[in-house]
Parts: C-alpha cells; structure tokens; sequence
C-alpha cells in the first residue's frame, strides 16, 4: 500500500500533487490509502510518496478542467471516501475518455450528487448568513469601518468557498463568519482564515433585527404561501440563526384568515412604502457636474430620470475601477444582486466574468467594469424580479453617463459585452456574430472589442462540450484584449 498524506480535511493542493504523482507512477487506485492527521496507524504495511519510482516516460495526465472544478468543491464533502473516490476517477479517466459523460455511472453519479450538495450548501450560506453589529475602529487613513460578525453552521467545509461572495458584497465592512470549523475573516484588505469557534461567540441580537423583522414581516403575502416550497428553500434547521425564523409559524398559521381579510377589504389609502415611494426627490441629475468627476457623476446618477427604469429600481449603479485604468469593461444593465449591493458585477454572471478574466491574464481590480445602463430593468415574477432586456430608446437615453465615464477615464481598450453594451459605446445596433472578435477603431483613439456577455454563457443549453467551448471563445475574446494593452503598454 501506498500512503497519501493530507494536511487537513479540505487539501485539495495535496491531494491534487498526490495524486498526479501516484497516476503518472502507475499506482491502482486500489493500492492506496488517504490519511489525514492523527490517523492512528495502519493495519498493514505502507509506502510513503517518497518512495514512488520517478515517471520517467509516463504518458502525460489529461483531465478536463471541470473535473478539476469539481475535485476543488467536493473536497469539501463530508463523506469520509472523497479522496479515494476522486482518484479513482482520476485514474479511470485516463483509461475511459468519455468518463465523465456516463452519467450512469456509480463514480460519476457520485461525484455529481457530492457536488450538487456542496453547491447548495455553498448557496444557502450566502442567503441564510445573518450578520451582527460587535463595534467599529478606526483603519490607519482614519476612516470609521463597522465591525459585524455571524454565525452559520454549514453541512459540509464550505466556509473557504463561500467566503469570496461576502468579501465583495461586503468590501466596506470588516466581519467575520464564525463556523464549527472554520472562521473568515474580512478586515477590509485581507480575506484569512482561523478556527472555528461557536454560536456564543456571536452576539444574540442587534439594534437592526428589529426593523428586519418589522420588513420580513411586512413584505410576507398570505395569498401567496407555498409552505413546502418555502421550507424547501428556507429549511428549518435554518430557523434557529435567522431573526425572522420566529415570525414564521404566526405568519403560517395566520395566513388564511389574513388572505380572506384581504379579499374583503377594499382598496384605501396608499400603504407606508407607497408614500414613501411618492415623497422621493425628483431631483434631476446635473449633467455639467457629473462631467467633472466620477465622484460627481455617481452622485448625479443616483437623480438621473432621463427613462423611466428609475422608477422601481433601488438604485443606480455606476462603474467602479481605478480612474486611470487602461482597460473598460462595459455589460448590459445591473442584476437583481447588482441592484442590491450598488456594485457592477457581483451576481453569478460577475462571478463568471471575474473566473475567465483570471484565464485570460486580467486582473479585475485593474480595470473599469461598468454597465451601458445604469438602473435594473425587470419584470416582477412572484417574489423574484426577472431580468428584462432594456429597449434601443433606454439604451439611448442612458448613453451620457458612459460617455462621461469614458472622457474622465479615458481608457485604451473597451470591451464590450453584449449586444446592449456595444450599442450604449458604439451608439448603433451592432450584431455580435459579425463584429466579435476583432479591433474597432473609436472616436477618443480607444480600441473596441465586441464579445458575449457572461449571462449568455450561463445561459446555454447543450452539451458540456459545447458550454466549455463558448467560454474558452470568452477567454479568448478577453486575452486578445489584454494582448493590445501590453502593445500599447511597450
């Protein structure tokens, strides 16, 4: 037997050197045992990796990338069988090339559920993380930062692949997510990591849970109560962390006698957040302001009324990125999460962008990332606000805050993503089939490049063949344009 040793229970780097090692060495899956710290010992005598002979001429490992995504989540799984079940797979695909296709098959399904449950486990923290208030400091450019913490007790050792999605919703806080396992910690330019603690080291409450209850309970529709549907996406061992949970069996309970109160109450006078809605400042942008800064102009577009996209929108979301980047990103409109947070770029097709400008040699937080229109367009379906595409006249419309952001940025390249995008910079409809890909020369001596959006990418249909050869076009597209910086840069 040889013996593959792991530092701690989520080692996909040490797996992943083991097992390529143990592969390219002829090693039978079969022939090895995974050991953690404090193991115990072996019934049976064991090799280590050192004693390994060298490849020598052993074919080259070939995997897909995806199985190398895959291996990373499940890793975090609790099932004791991971690291032997993963090489396996590993070993098997270098013998069955099309593998990973057979979904019939017992290591495939596996690996498959194992995933599945990691990445609802991953999506559940992100929406069931309740953070609390502990105090404030002071950072060393004298700037007052809150201070939150939260405590969430997930399935599987998650905490490391959940932690990225709360240090750029959050960036402007520092907060810490303490689990049985694991704790993150944000500080504002560091995210780490230390050991877990428990549910006393997080206060009970906070000032704000109050007023959270009061809107839980204010937005909850008795007409619309789905309560298996509600305890399959919010599950009861939720309820315990989450400071509405408490509201829940008297909303259930009083659901239908609230329903038939509603049928028989005629309509009155406007509710709270319609009045509130009614006094908001029609203040209109001013545009000469703007114009002088990105600071004036983020502030203006918060007053902009030019279409009427601002009437149910939370907010105006403006570009973000360092005023002198060389390189414009530019997408369609915000998101549901966008809308939210006042961020471009922080839902799942942002977590998309940010992988395959990592593939392509880009670094995010060097460019400017911005949308061609400024305020969320979407169709209320139930609960959920459903992305609606913004029509040529609001494109138009919105046109004036990009061009501010061009002239006060004054980029080399601008990528545009998407049909929207291209029109809001070009001022034209221009189609992606014919123009992607190559070099447009515009008006301010800045190089176009035209490709898909990342919710197109999302939103494919087919085979995992051809998903992964639309993004790898993406990444294409995305390299070409950090090809014509370095150019430029020389």
């Amino acid at each position: 037997m040889i013996a593959a040793d792991l530092a701690h229970e989520t080692d996909f780097g040490g797996w992943r050197d083991a097992a390529r090692a143990l592969a390219m060495a002829g090693i039978a899956p079969e022939a090895v045992t995974w050991r953690l710290p404090g193991h115990g010992g072996d019934l049976f005598d064991v090799r280590s990796l050192t004693d390994l002979p060298p490849p020598g001429d052993a074919p080259r490992l070939s995997v897909p990338k995806d199985f190398i995504a895959t291996a990373e989540r499940v890793i975090c799984h609790r099932d004791p069988a991971r690291f032997a079940r993963l090489y396996r797979l590993l070993w098997r695909q270098q013998r069955e090339r099309h593998l990973l296709a057979n979904a019939a098959d017992d290591d495939v399904a596996w690996a498959q559920a194992c995933d599945k449950a990691i990445r609802r486990d991953r999506h559940k923290m992100h929406a069931f993380v309740r953070f609390r208030k502990v105090g404030e400091r002071t950072d060393l450019s004298h700037t007052t930062r809150e201070q939150f913490a939260a405590w969430f007790e997930p399935e599987h050792r998650i905490t490391e692949l959940a932690a990225p999605f709360f240090q750029r919703r959050f960036a402007n806080m520092d907060w810490a997510i303490v689990t049985p396992e694991k704790t993150a910690i944000w500080d504002g330019e560091t995210l780490s990591f230390a050991p877990g603690g428990t549910r006393a080291d997080v206060p009970d409450e906070d000032a704000v849970e109050d007023q959270w209850r009061t809107y839980f309970a204010s937005i909850f529709n008795p007409a619309r109560l789905k309560t298996k549907a509600m305890t399959a996406e919010m599950p009861k061992k939720y309820w315990r962390n989450l400071p509405e949970a408490s509201l829940i069996p008297e909303l259930i309970n009083s659901a239908q006698m609230r329903t038939r109160a509603m049928e028989e109450t005629a309509v009155s006078s406007p509710g709270k957040l319609a009045r509130i809605v009614a006094k908001r400042p029609e203040e209109t942008a001013d545009i000469r302001a703007a114009a002088k800064s990105l600071d004036a102009a983020a502030k203006a577009v918060q007053h902009c009324t030019r279409c009427p996209l601002y009437h149910n929108a939370s907010q105006a979301v403006f570009g973000e990125g360092p005023r002198d980047a060389p390189l414009m990103i530019v997408g369609e409109q915000p998101g549901d999460q966008e809308d939210i947070a006042g961020k471009p770029f922080v839902g799942p097709a942002g977590q998309l962008l940010d992988k395959a400008l990592g593939e392509a040699g880009i670094d995010r937080d060097a460019a400017y990332v911005t949308n061609a229109v400024k305020h969320f367009k979407f169709e209320q379906r139930g609960r959920r606000r459903q992305h609606a595409k913004p029509s040529a006249s609001e494109i138009d419309h919105c046109n004036v805050w990009i061009e501010i952001e061009r002239k006060l940025i004054k980029p080399r390249v601008i990528v545009m993503l998407g049909a929207t995008a291209a029109r809001g910079i070009m001022g034209k409809t221009m189609k992606i089939g014919e123009n992607r890909g190559r070099s447009i020369a515009l008006e301010d001596e800045a190089s176009g490049l035209i490709t898909v959006h990342p919710s197109y990418l999302l939103r494919l249909r087919g085979g995992e063949a051809e998903k992964q050869a639309e993004y790898q076009r993406f990444v294409t597209d995305l390299s070409m344009a950090r090809d014509w910086l370095g150019r430029l840069a020389a």
